[in-house]
């Protein structure tokens, strides 16, 4: 059992097989998903990098646990106590790298149509390879001459790119709130149970947005000062409020009966997330009260004990490694292709209610494509007749992924002060991205109600 399972993890690492778990009580996995999962891996292990490069401990425990560190970093020319090889100055670099990395798999991929070629072999395949071609991408960017031009410059590619990955990750979310309430509703024709799950889903997330609004009015307002504080949270709440009379108003109801108060509510929930992202980005506010300069405004566990300030930055990096993976792995598959989309109902027989309800339903059957593995989790390949996503969009959207994460843990623009206790702090940079994110959300999904009424001919003859 153990040498057959050898065998197809290295025809894995160096071959055109494709990756799987070298346990057979595994679900069989498809050729496509695991791809994309070895792909994500990489991504992800170049996000922790990042992070560690950023934490302010990173330089003081190499510098106490690698034997010869000064001799070291004296040979390396990485300054002293290697500080080029930490900070913002190397999370450009390795972002840089990566980015490279990304984008020439995404021209070398760019037209494949079938899985049976040489380019598709080794997007699919030769992983030990790709992982040495990786680090050397990312070594690379620490020897390019220029440095301080090229951080200049870099800088700027990389907000173009993380604003554009960002519009990419709000399509997203919209299109993931319209699936939902899509394949719910299609199940209550079949089980009323289905309804009661969908009011109850929309009444949790309705008063979770009706409760962050309250709790950010609570503590980032004051009754003599944070006057920007109050407008925007009441531009944002009513903006919500519309969000969810729009999508139970009759004009759009009869031309897209699907909408419902669950995109609504998914819509303001991550509304009220990224208000609550901006305003804790947001300088600190002082008041004068007493004759004494006072902080006001400020989330409440931002001056607390460390445990406190510990948690919230692994909060705020667990939401930014969900974000960035979950954002490159559905942006490419085909169901999510039109994300913008506005759903048209269908006969309800032809439906069904999923609980997966935002990777769509696969029915296909894959018996005659299986490869047996010898003590290995079995492989689905189903890609033979044509390829399951574009390859060359996955890359793509990886490379902008990897613009996103440099941007976001060097904290933007002001990356001189940025570090890994800075995630969910920032500046008016940060502030401002983060404010314009939640309104950009919110048109979005608005756009995707009022499209019936501006275009009602595409939407004549359309049956709920």
């Amino acid at each position: 059992m153990c040498t057959p399972c050898c065998v197809s993890q290295l025809a894995c690492c160096c071959g055109s097989a494709a990756c799987s778990l070298p346990c057979s009580l595994c679900p069989k996995i498809k050729q496509s998903t695991s791809t994309r999962c070895m792909y994500a891996l990489y991504f992800l292990l170049v996000t922790a990098t990042c992070v560690i490069m950023m934490s302010p401990t990173a330089e003081k425990a190499m510098r106490d646990h690698i034997p010869f560190y000064t001799d070291m970093c004296d040979k390396l020319n990485a300054g002293e106590n290697c500080e080029k090889l930490v900070g913002y100055s190397a999370v450009y670099k390795v972002c840089f790298g990566t980015a490279c990395f990304f984008f020439i798999f995404a021209v070398f991929t760019f037209g494949i149509r079938t899985s049976t070629g040489c380019r598709a072999a080794v997007h699919n395949g030769f992983w030990f390879f790709k992982f040495l071609a990786l680090i050397g991408c990312c070594a690379a960017g620490f020897f390019l001459p220029d440095q301080d031009t090229f951080l200049e410059v870099w800088r700027y590619v990389g907000a173009a790119g993380g604003s554009f990955f960002l519009l990419i990750q709000l399509m997203l979310l919209v299109d993931f709130a319209h699936r939902w309430n899509k394949n719910w509703t299609a199940g209550v024709e079949h089980n009323r149970l289905w309804y009661a799950a969908l009011a109850l889903v929309t009444l949790v997330l309705l008063t979770v947005a009706v409760g962050a609004l309250a709790f950010m009015a609570y503590f980032y307002t004051h009754p003599k000062a944070c006057y920007l504080n109050k407008v925007l949270l009441g531009v944002n709440g009513s903006l919500c409020l519309l969000t969810c009379l729009l999508a139970m108003s009759p004009c759009i109801q009869r031309l897209k009966p699907t909408s419902g108060l669950l995109q609504s509510g998914v819509i303001s929930v991550y509304a009220m997330y990224l208000t609550f992202s901006a305003l804790s980005s947001k300088p600190i506010e002082t008041f004068v009260e007493d004759g004494v300069n006072r902080t006001v405004c400020t989330f409440p566990f931002s001056y607390g004990t460390q445990s406190e300030n510990n948690l919230v930055t692994a909060i705020g990096a667990l939401i930014l490694f969900g974000c960035v993976l979950y954002s490159c792995l559905t942006s490419t598959t085909r169901t999510s292709s039109a994300a913008l989309r506005v759903y048209r109902s269908t006969s309800p027989e032809n439906e069904k209610a999923r609980c997966c309800f935002c990777f769509g339903q696969d029915d296909g059957n894959y018996e005659d494509q299986t490869e047996k593995k010898g003590g290995g989790q079995d492989v689905i390949y189903d890609e033979k007749e044509g390829t399951a996503y574009s390859y060359s969009f996955f890359h793509f959207v990886f490379f902008l992924g990897s613009l996103y994460v440099m941007m976001t843990v060097t904290n933007w623009f002001h990356y001189d002060s940025a570090s890994i206790d800075n995630l969910l702090k920032g500046s008016w940079s940060v502030f401002w991205i983060k404010m314009a994110s939640c309104w950009v959300c919110l048109m979005l999904y608005m756009w995707t109600l009022v499209v019936p009424i501006i275009c009602p001919k595409k939407f004549e003859g359309i049956e709920a």
